[in-house]
């Protein structure tokens, strides 16, 4: 059973690593929005049908070759959509125009493993990088 929680965790560490991410959902296998990054109730239904809409049409063709997907990315000049499928679970991002598709893939994939391994078993969430103030060049001679 997906815990509310735990969807919510590891949105929280995916956005904190992906800088290329907007809008992140987590749907079980009924899809059911189970945690999103979207804060207004309103945005978080007008996200979920246009993904049942976006949805229907990826359907047909996946009924066209006798197989389902497991990732799909759909670009746009305003972003990229991308959709990775796993173990009945989906998950749906949005990102802003040009992402690196490998690593938004990768990155995604990765929250959705990590809702299967138990709380204590997750690695930290990655720290963002800060460089280190630069020493002034030493001037005597």
């Amino acid at each position: 059973m997906l815990s509310r929680m735990d969807a919510a965790q590891a949105l929280a560490d995916l956005t904190e690593i992906s800088s290329q991410v907007k809008q992140v959902g987590i749907f079980d296998s009924d899809r059911v929005l189970v945690a999103s990054t979207i804060a207004d109730a309103d945005d978080r239904a007008r996200f979920t049908a246009r993904l049942e809409r976006f949805l229907v049409e990826v359907e047909a063709h996946e009924a066209e070759l006798g197989q389902p997907f497991s990732q799909l990315e759909a670009s746009t000049i305003e972003g990229s959509v991308f959709i990775v499928r796993s173990q009945g679970r989906m998950i749906v991002a949005t990102t802003r125009p040009d992402p690196t598709v490998g690593l938004v893939l990768y990155d995604l994939k990765r929250c959705l493993q990590s809702l299967d391994e138990p709380p204590h078993a997750r690695p930290p969430a990655a720290k963002p990088r800060t460089r280190a103030p630069r020493k002034k060049a030493d001037n005597a001679a």
